[in-house]
């Protein structure tokens, strides 16, 4: 890899992130993360039904044995909320990876290029983004039978192009630096250029930008099971748990609360640690000092 002076200047992603977790905000985000992975890889070993199990009469709160009642089929509550976030944390871990990979090349490609595949890849991204994340995610597993892969790939198109913007954006002055113009003249390939040139210096914002997207994957994957489109509908999923008992909220709330409760803490603790990133980068609490 071919280094500059210029080179130096830029904060490499391992001091991001160390300034990072130096910071309250960014420590109590990734404490929340940590506990709610945690809680998903734990919860179907240690709940105490199956998701399908009928252990009472439907919408009742005192039951022997279930700590937070029955929901509307008479299914524990609390054993479908342990199981259930699994499957939203997968989809959207799986969801935000695939689009932030592609999204990240395709700008890093516009950016070096900047000729007609730019002018092509912005007006594709502009189609896409024309389309609000949720709808787009909507009518694609809506054409289609709903499943773990299609789910995927509906969120991922989506988070493609917003991702592949801040890319470009922030690689536009990096491609402009004289390493880059010194790799270009060796007669490097572009592939190399953009992993090996480009790719460690817009890292920062990748994170960032990343850690963002994963917020609105669970949001737009937890949405999809409340309007029905889940890859499962008879699995226990936090989305469908909201949707299947929201009817009967004033006569047993925690069918619908709980999961409510667990993908807000989720997204709240996903945002913590995407303003932390977003704090040192913009040169805010620099010295992890700050909240």
């Amino acid at each position: 890899m071919i280094t500059s002076p210029e080179v130096e200047q830029i904060e490499k992603p391992s001091g991001l992130l160390r300034t990072a977790l130096r910071l309250k905000r960014t420590q109590i985000g990734l404490g929340v993360l940590i506990a709610m992975i945690g809680l998903t890889i734990v919860g179907p070993i240690i709940a105490p039904h199956s998701q399908t199990e009928f252990i009472d009469m439907p919408n009742s709160l005192n039951i022997p044995g279930a700590l937070f009642g029955t929901d509307y089929l008479g299914q524990d509550v609390w054993s479908r909320f342990l199981i259930g976030g699994r499957s939203i944390l997968l989809l959207s871990m799986s969801a935000t990876l695939l689009g932030t990979t592609v999204g990240t090349f395709l700008g890093l490609l516009a950016a070096l290029t900047k000729n007609k595949t730019d002018e092509f890849i912005m007006r594709i991204f502009d189609v896409i983004l024309s389309f609000p994340q949720i709808l787009l995610a909507l009518l694609l597993v809506s054409m289609f039978n709903a499943s773990p892969i299609l789910t995927i790939l509906a969120v991922a198109l989506s988070t493609t192009p917003r991702v592949g913007r801040i890319i470009r954006g922030a690689a536009l002055s990096v491609v402009e630096r004289d390493f880059v113009q010194a790799a270009t003249a060796l007669g490097e390939s572009r592939i190399r250029i953009l992993f090996s040139e480009v790719l460690p210096n817009v890292t920062g914002p990748l994170l960032v930008e990343a850690s963002l997207r994963f917020t609105y994957s669970i949001a737009t994957i937890a949405s999809l099971a409340f309007l029905g489109f889940a890859p499962d509908p008879t699995a226990a999923n936090w989305g469908t748990m909201i949707q299947e008992n929201s009817a009967v909220i004033v006569i047993q709330p925690w069918g619908a609360v709980l999961p409510v409760i667990a993908i807000a803490v989720l997204t709240i603790g996903t945002g913590l640690c995407s303003d932390g990133l977003s704090r040192v980068l913009a040169g805010i609490d620099r010295g992890g000092k700050g909240e």
